[in-house]
């Protein structure tokens, strides 16, 4: 597989998606890099602008093992890791795998799950397995799970800790739809979901081919630099409590990766990391009371950063183009 196919097998993907979300391109590529990266996604957004339709949509979209868990306060992490049960014919405990052993996982609302809940899936978000009775056990491949969770109503949820954000990838949103995409979506949903009739058009075996050629794609020593730049800003901007760590360095050169490869490049220009700095760095940075109180948000700093910083004018490889 070159980088040439990777493009085809995007675009299937893409096409097939927007079958169910309507006028996200944007949005959709951007879950896409992530998915090609190993990495997981936190979709924020109000409700009833197609959170979960996103999360099943991708699903159906790939020939994977796909299950929903649905965050709620009484949610335990054995109903996420599975329970060993007493069988009284063999007179043994045997274990009983949980949802987490799917291919994708979409835990809808995961804020209104306990702190305690939500921590049954760090080990498996980062370590692509689980810990139970003390034997650790391998998830499947690929494994990928999507998030959702609403950031306007905070009535009986449970905010997820630094230490969980950064288990995500990227962050991202959907927004609302145009007035002529609204239409759209009415009529496409008249009779029936178009989710009920979306079909795979692509196989695991080449997801993982893709995230394994994804470390190929060229990225020019002074856009390695720009990225450090980028998120050492960060650690330095007055608006900030607490800026991005060295992972946010390296999901978002991963990410830039799997745009440019997503494009049909095999290599990385400035605008593929200038579109994904806001969604892979902004759930890693904390905010000021005082910047709070000026109603700044994350993506708002992040942007300053990407304004004040010179952009490279020109990549030294050869295989490269001057950029304008």
């Amino acid at each position: 597989m070159d980088f040439a196919e990777i493009q085809v097998y995007s675009e299937k993907l893409i096409a097939n998606i927007e079958k169910v979300i309507v006028g996200k391109r944007t949005v959709i590529e951007k879950a896409l890099t992530s998915f090609f990266c190993r990495g997981h996604i936190l979709i924020e957004d109000v409700p009833g602008v197609g959170k979960t339709m996103l999360a099943r949509a991708i699903a159906k979209s790939i020939d994977a093992n796909f299950r929903r868990i649905q965050g709620t306060p009484d949610l335990l992490p054995a109903d996420i890791l599975g329970v060993s049960i007493y069988n009284p014919d063999t007179k043994k405990f045997e274990y009983r795998k949980g949802p987490i052993f799917s291919q994708i996982v979409l835990v809808d609302e995961i804020n209104r799950a306990t702190p305690k809940t939500q921590s049954a899936l760090l080990e498996a978000m980062g370590e692509t397995q689980i810990s139970v009775e003390g034997v650790s056990i391998p998830l499947p491949e690929p494994f990928f799970v999507i998030a959702t969770e609403n950031p306007i109503e905070f009535e009986g949820t449970f905010p997820l800790p630094e230490a969980q954000m950064d288990r995500f990838f990227v962050s991202i949103s959907l927004g609302y739809p145009s007035a002529k995409q609204e239409e759209e979506i009415i009529m496409m949903q008249n009779q029936a979901h178009p989710i009920h009739s979306l079909c795979p058009v692509a196989k695991t075996e080449e997801i993982i081919n893709i995230q394994n050629l994804i470390h190929k794609v060229h990225v020019d020593n002074t856009l390695r630099e720009y990225i450090v730049s980028i998120v050492g800003n960060t650690r330095q901007d007055p608006n900030l409590l607490l800026g991005s760590s060295p992972r946010g360095s390296l999901c978002l050169y991963k990410a830039s990766q799997a745009y440019a490869a997503i494009q049909g490049r095999d290599y990385v220009i400035p605008e593929d990391i200038k579109n994904l700095a806001v969604e892979v760095l902004k759930h890693r940075i904390i905010l000021r009371s005082e910047a709070k109180l000026k109603n700044l948000k994350p993506e708002n700093v992040i942007e300053r950063i990407l304004a004040s910083l010179p952009v490279p004018l020109k990549e030294t490889d050869s295989k490269t183009a001057p950029q304008q």
